[in-house]
Protein backbone atom coordinates (compact mmCIF):
# COMPACT_ATOMS: atom_id res chain seq x y z
CA UNK A 1 0.00 0.00 0.00
CA UNK A 2 2.73 2.48 0.94
CA UNK A 3 4.68 1.62 -2.21
CA UNK A 4 1.69 2.52 -4.40
CA UNK A 5 1.22 5.72 -2.43
CA UNK A 6 4.89 6.67 -2.89
CA UNK A 7 4.69 6.01 -6.63
CA UNK A 8 1.50 8.06 -6.97
CA UNK A 9 2.98 10.87 -4.87
CA UNK A 10 6.23 10.99 -6.86
CA UNK A 11 4.27 10.97 -10.13
CA UNK A 12 2.16 13.90 -8.90
CA UNK A 13 5.28 15.82 -7.88
CA UNK A 14 6.91 15.19 -11.28
CA UNK A 15 3.80 16.36 -13.13
CA UNK A 16 3.55 19.52 -11.02
CA UNK A 17 7.23 20.33 -11.69
CA UNK A 18 6.78 19.79 -15.44
CA UNK A 19 3.62 21.89 -15.56
CA UNK A 20 5.22 24.63 -13.46
CA UNK A 21 8.17 24.98 -15.84
CA UNK A 22 5.99 25.60 -18.91
CA UNK A 23 4.22 28.87 -19.58
CA UNK A 24 0.71 29.02 -20.93
CA UNK A 25 -0.72 32.25 -22.30
CA UNK A 26 2.59 34.21 -22.15
CA UNK A 27 2.65 38.01 -22.23
CA UNK A 28 5.82 40.06 -22.63
CA UNK A 29 6.27 43.75 -21.84
CA UNK A 30 9.65 45.30 -22.54
CA UNK A 31 11.84 48.37 -22.47
CA UNK A 32 14.99 48.68 -24.53
CA UNK A 33 18.19 50.68 -24.39
CA UNK A 34 21.00 51.12 -26.91
CA UNK A 35 24.17 53.17 -27.04
CA UNK A 36 23.40 56.48 -28.75
CA UNK A 37 26.84 58.12 -28.81
CA UNK A 38 29.55 56.18 -30.60
CA UNK A 39 32.19 58.91 -30.85
CA UNK A 40 34.59 57.49 -28.24
CA UNK A 41 33.30 53.92 -27.97
CA UNK A 42 34.35 50.82 -29.85
CA UNK A 43 31.15 48.80 -29.22
CA UNK A 44 27.43 49.51 -29.28
CA UNK A 45 25.45 47.92 -26.44
CA UNK A 46 21.96 46.56 -27.02
CA UNK A 47 19.94 45.91 -23.84
CA UNK A 48 16.35 44.73 -23.58
CA UNK A 49 14.60 44.37 -20.25
CA UNK A 50 11.26 42.57 -20.17
CA UNK A 51 8.69 41.06 -17.86
CA UNK A 52 7.05 37.74 -18.59
CA UNK A 53 3.69 36.75 -17.20
CA UNK A 54 2.00 33.40 -17.63
CA UNK A 55 -1.79 33.46 -17.20
CA UNK A 56 -1.46 36.89 -15.56
CA UNK A 57 1.05 35.72 -12.94
CA UNK A 58 4.77 36.69 -12.99
CA UNK A 59 6.80 33.84 -14.45
CA UNK A 60 9.86 32.30 -12.84
CA UNK A 61 11.23 30.00 -15.54
CA UNK A 62 14.62 29.87 -17.28
CA UNK A 63 14.58 31.59 -20.66
CA UNK A 64 16.81 31.70 -23.72
CA UNK A 65 16.96 34.22 -26.55
CA UNK A 66 18.00 34.39 -30.17
CA UNK A 67 18.72 37.46 -32.31
CA UNK A 68 19.48 37.02 -35.98
CA UNK A 69 20.36 33.37 -35.49
CA UNK A 70 22.79 34.09 -32.63
CA UNK A 71 21.96 32.50 -29.26
CA UNK A 72 21.99 34.85 -26.28
CA UNK A 73 21.72 34.26 -22.57
CA UNK A 74 18.80 35.67 -20.60
CA UNK A 75 19.40 36.76 -17.03
CA UNK A 76 16.67 37.20 -14.42
CA UNK A 77 16.91 39.89 -11.77
CA UNK A 78 15.78 38.75 -8.34
CA UNK A 79 15.01 42.30 -7.17
CA UNK A 80 12.81 43.48 -10.04
CA UNK A 81 11.56 40.09 -11.33
CA UNK A 82 12.58 41.15 -14.85
CA UNK A 83 14.58 39.35 -17.51
CA UNK A 84 17.49 41.05 -19.30
CA UNK A 85 19.06 40.26 -22.69
CA UNK A 86 22.13 42.15 -23.89
CA UNK A 87 24.83 41.93 -26.52
CA UNK A 88 27.54 44.07 -28.14
CA UNK A 89 28.37 44.94 -31.75
CA UNK A 90 31.35 46.83 -33.11
CA UNK A 91 30.51 50.48 -33.79
CA UNK A 92 31.41 50.24 -37.48
CA UNK A 93 29.36 47.05 -38.00
CA UNK A 94 26.41 47.89 -35.75
CA UNK A 95 23.26 48.07 -37.86
CA UNK A 96 20.37 50.36 -37.09
CA UNK A 97 16.72 49.42 -37.13
CA UNK A 98 14.48 46.93 -35.35
CA UNK A 99 15.85 43.72 -33.87
CA UNK A 100 13.59 40.74 -33.19
CA UNK A 101 14.56 39.04 -29.96
CA UNK A 102 12.96 35.60 -29.95
CA UNK A 103 12.44 34.34 -26.40
CA UNK A 104 12.28 30.58 -25.74
CA UNK A 105 11.65 28.41 -22.71
CA UNK A 106 13.58 25.17 -22.11
CA UNK A 107 11.48 23.09 -24.48
CA UNK A 108 11.45 25.66 -27.27
CA UNK A 109 15.17 26.29 -27.11
CA UNK A 110 15.87 22.55 -27.13
CA UNK A 111 13.76 22.30 -30.28
CA UNK A 112 15.72 25.18 -31.87
CA UNK A 113 19.06 23.53 -31.06
CA UNK A 114 17.81 20.19 -32.41
CA UNK A 115 16.69 21.85 -35.66
CA UNK A 116 20.10 23.53 -35.98
CA UNK A 117 21.95 20.24 -35.42
CA UNK A 118 19.82 18.51 -38.05
CA UNK A 119 20.21 21.35 -40.55
CA UNK A 120 16.48 22.12 -40.48
CA UNK A 121 14.75 25.48 -40.61
CA UNK A 122 14.53 27.01 -37.11
CA UNK A 123 11.66 29.35 -38.05
CA UNK A 124 9.24 26.43 -37.68
CA UNK A 125 9.84 26.46 -33.90
CA UNK A 126 7.47 28.92 -32.27
CA UNK A 127 9.09 31.18 -29.65
CA UNK A 128 7.47 31.89 -26.31
CA UNK A 129 7.34 35.52 -27.41
CA UNK A 130 9.13 38.16 -29.45
CA UNK A 131 10.58 41.40 -28.10
CA UNK A 132 11.35 44.22 -30.53
CA UNK A 133 14.41 46.38 -29.83
CA UNK A 134 14.72 49.57 -31.86
CA UNK A 135 18.19 51.03 -32.43
CA UNK A 136 18.01 54.38 -34.27
CA UNK A 137 21.75 54.43 -34.85
CA UNK A 138 24.67 55.94 -32.99
CA UNK A 139 26.14 59.40 -33.42
CA UNK A 140 29.71 58.99 -34.67
CA UNK A 141 30.74 62.63 -34.55
CA UNK A 142 30.61 65.46 -37.09
CA UNK A 143 31.40 64.89 -40.73
CA UNK A 144 34.33 67.31 -40.52
CA UNK A 145 36.61 67.42 -37.49
CA UNK A 146 36.94 70.79 -35.77
CA UNK A 147 40.67 70.89 -36.52
CA UNK A 148 40.02 70.55 -40.24
CA UNK A 149 37.31 73.20 -40.11
CA UNK A 150 39.71 75.59 -38.33
CA UNK A 151 42.39 75.04 -40.98
CA UNK A 152 39.87 75.66 -43.78
CA UNK A 153 38.66 78.89 -42.13
CA UNK A 154 42.28 80.03 -41.54
CA UNK A 155 43.16 79.49 -45.21
CA UNK A 156 39.98 81.31 -46.29
CA UNK A 157 40.83 84.31 -44.07
CA UNK A 158 44.43 84.31 -45.31
CA UNK A 159 43.27 84.16 -48.96
CA UNK A 160 40.82 87.00 -48.40
CA UNK A 161 43.51 89.11 -46.66
CA UNK A 162 46.06 88.53 -49.43
CA UNK A 163 43.61 89.27 -52.26
CA UNK A 164 42.43 92.43 -50.51
CA UNK A 165 46.04 93.57 -49.94
CA UNK A 166 46.95 93.03 -53.60
CA UNK A 167 43.87 95.01 -54.72
CA UNK A 168 44.79 97.90 -52.42
CA UNK A 169 48.41 98.01 -53.61
CA UNK A 170 47.42 97.95 -57.27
Amino acid sequence: MSCKFLIAFSLAVCLSVVSASSCSNPKLSSTSFTTQDGTILTNIAYVSQFKLSCDGEPADIPLYAEVGGKPLSVVKSKETNEYVVSWLEETKKAPRGNFEIKVYDDEGYAAVRKAQRNGEDTTTVQPLGVVILNHPGAYNGPWINSELAAVIVAFAVMYYALTTKTKLEA
